[in-house]
Parts: C-alpha cells; structure tokens; sequence
C-alpha cells in the first residue's frame, strides 16, 4: 500500500486531483463536494483556462493549485491520494501512467487508453504498483442495469441462452459527438465501438459472466459522407439553403432547441446565446454532417460467443430518434425484456410477467446518481484495504479486448 492510502486508511480526507475539468469531471466533482468529510479536491489541471477556473471556482481551490498540464501539477509537490482523469481518450494512456508512477489511484474515465497494449501496460503498472485503476463503466451502478443483472443472475428464470442488446445513440447524440465533435475520428482517438460502446460490451461481459471465445463484426460509415449530402449543402448550417430541410440541423439542435449545449463554455459575463452564435459561424459544432472531418463508423453489429455458450449480439446504431439501450435475455425458464424504462420479467412455467418500473430513475440526474456511486465505490476502495471497485481495470479490460478485436473483424471482413 502506498504512503497515501495509508494516510486515507487512517481518517484523513482522501485528497483528489481533477485532470480534466470538463462535463464528466464537474458530474465527479459534485461527489467531492457533497462528502467533505471523505473526500477533498485537491487541485485541477486543465489547459482551458476558462475550464479550469470554473472548476477552482466550484470548488474553491487557490491559484497555486490550478495547472494548466500534468507537468506542472506533478512537478508541484501538491499531494494527492488519486487523481481522476476525463480527457479527451488520446491522453488517457500518458496520463494514467504518469499518475501511476507518482503513487496516486486513479479514476479514469472510459475507454481506458487507444490500443490494447496500453489497455494491458497501465493494467500491469497498477498491479506492479499496489495502485488502484477504476474505470467509469457507470452501467454496472445504474439501478436499471443492476436490477437486470439481478434477475438474470438470480436463477428464478433459468440459465442464460442468448442475449440481444442494441444502443440506439440517436441522431442528436450521433451529429455532436461522433460526426462534429472530439470523437469522430479513430486516428486520434478510438472507434466508435470503443469510444461509444465500451460501457455496452462491459455489460455483456458482466452479463454473460464470461469472457469472449469468438466474435465477428459488421459495419461502415453510411451517412454522414459527402457523397450523401443533398444537393445546394453548404459546409455551414447557417449558410445552407437546405438547411430548414435537413433532420441534422446544427441551427435547431443548438439556437432553437438549445440540447447538447452542456460542453460550451460561457466566460465570465458572457451569455450562452453568443456561445452557440460562435460555434455556428466559426467553431467545429456549426459543421454540416455531410463535410466534416469525421471517419468513425455510424452503425455496428457485433456477435459473440461466450466461453459458457452464451451468445451476445450488440447493435449499434446512429439513425435512431431515441437514445437509449434495449436488452433482450433469454433465459432456459423465462426471458428478460427491457428499455431502459421499464424490465419485463417473463416466466415461462405461470406464464406471469413481473413489470419493474425505471421511468422516473430514467430522468433522474447524475445516470440515476450511477456517477456518484462510482465515486463513491472509487473512494471506498481507496480507505478500505480489503474492497475492490466494481469497474476495476483487470475486469473493464475485457470489454476492452472485445472492442478492439471487433474493429479488427470489421476492417477485415470481405464481400460475400
């Protein structure tokens, strides 16, 4: 155990350092403020200058423990017991490593690094180390997954045969993140199956309580092409004469509709209406779909065969209206059905159906408090010797290795 688990083990706050002060880590930080008598931040680093001082602000850090690279925050002599990263997936390898070998835990945020190899380095280092790696796989904390995981585990229904499971990411979700946004591309980041679905495999896997005997994988990037886009389009929304026509308008997914807004920095006395003006004329969320830079896939089909015989499929698709997941079980006695507003738990012997209702906890903030949980089992494993997180990197690693695995089968395969 390192020198600042002991101190965490014997009462003292477990102090954390924020790399990354974007949306996922301002979710992480609520934790952090609301346990004061647990857990305390202990600095942040970010380049974004505006990001980083509404980060200190929140959480009422001094100047001298604000950084603007890991550098100077390592180089600082500011102690931490763990640091939690939530930056973009390039840097997560660096980072993780760097955190390692300076003795901290870390809670990073998934996927845990952009190839294999440094999935299994930083894997190995904790372990070399003592240190603990969790990865943000919140699935296994929602109240929905978990009540899924425990009927399907539970034996009342029999044992697993098949599972189907299909991630509708939705068009708004789709055009933001994976087309115009930072993870639409796997050049400098991860493919999507990865970067979108690695908490879907992880769920399989967790599932199935199995790891992959085989696997195959099927998709392309079909349209959001140049060659799809409508006759008179214009590499911006606000300067398109189609654009009142077109279902993947920047101008009405951010002016009129004002969703997906949450990453937009607004400075100091500034309002969120110039932001979004700026980023329709000039930043890269005013891009038409059809002529961005984008080259991950917008739809997959993944199918596996789970060393128990359990089969898995996963469906992954952009051109959806709703963004959420559906999960088919079938079990020897029964199945399980559910949307994530609603678990059907069928049996096949009475031929009842036992309805669990989500539809409140669906639209509950914080992934139905899944974030906060995570923090909370992060921390727990740091003060606590003998309890190891949920979302530890030896059991996200193997939804990890599928992702990966999966790409390779689906550059790989040939016509018919």
């Amino acid at each position: 155990m390192t020198e600042n688990t002991d101190t965490a083990a014997a009462g003292r706050l477990v102090e954390i350092v924020a790399i990354g002060a974007g949306n996922r880590a301002r979710k992480y930080l609520h934790y952090i403020l609301h346990h004061p008598h647990q857990t305390r931040l202990a600095g942040v680093v970010d380049p974004d200058e505006l990001r980083r001082h509404k980060f200190a602000e929140a959480a009422s850090l001094p100047p001298e423990r604000c950084f603007s690279d890991c550098d100077a925050f390592f180089n600082s002599g500011v102690k931490a017991d763990a640091v939690m990263i939530c930056t973009p997936d390039g840097l997560h390898f660096s980072q993780c490593m760097q955190a390692l070998r300076h003795g901290c835990h870390v809670l990073l945020e998934k996927p845990v690094a952009c190839s294999l190899q440094e999935c299994e380095t930083i894997e190995a280092e904790s372990a070399r180390r003592g240190l603990i790696v969790s990865v943000g796989h919140v699935l296994r904390y929602h109240p929905y997954f978990a009540k899924i995981k425990e009927i399907a585990s539970s034996g009342r229904l029999g044992k697993i045969v098949s599972v189907s499971h299909r991630a509708q990411v939705g068009t708004d979700r789709a055009t933001h993140s994976y087309v115009r946004g930072i993870w639409n591309r796997d050049d400098t980041g991860n493919p999507m199956i990865l970067s979108k679905c690695c908490h879907d495999v992880d769920f399989l896997v967790w599932i199935t309580e199995a790891p992959c005997r085989s696997l195959a994988s099927y998709g392309s990037l079909r349209g959001f092409r140049p060659e799809m886009a409508p006759q008179g389009a214009a590499d911006r929304c606000v300067a398109c004469a189609v654009e009142r026509n077109c279902p993947f308008s920047a101008v009405r997914l951010y002016r009129d509709r004002r969703e997906w807004i949450a990453n937009f920095d607004v400075p100091p006395g500034g309002d969120i209406a110039d932001v979004i003006e700026e980023q329709l004329h000039h930043g890269p969320y005013g891009r038409c779909v059809y002529h961005c830079d984008n080259n991950v896939v917008d739809h997959q089909v993944l199918a596996m065969e789970m060393d128990n015989g359990i089969t898995s499929t996963l469906s992954m698709d952009s051109f959806t209206m709703h963004d959420n997941r559906e999960t088919h079980i079938c079990l020897t006695h029964g199945e399980i059905i559910g949307d994530e507003r609603t678990i059907e738990e069928r049996n096949f012997l009475d031929r009842s159906i036992t309805v669990h209702d989500f539809s409140k906890t669906f639209s509950e903030p914080f992934h139905a408090g899944a974030d906060l949980r995570l923090v909370e089992d992060f921390v727990t494993s740091i003060i606590t010797q003998d309890h190891l997180p949920l979302t530890s990197i030896d059991t996200a690693i193997a939804s990890h290795r599928i992702c990966f695995q999966a790409e390779k089968s689906r550059c790989s395969q040939t016509d018919y």
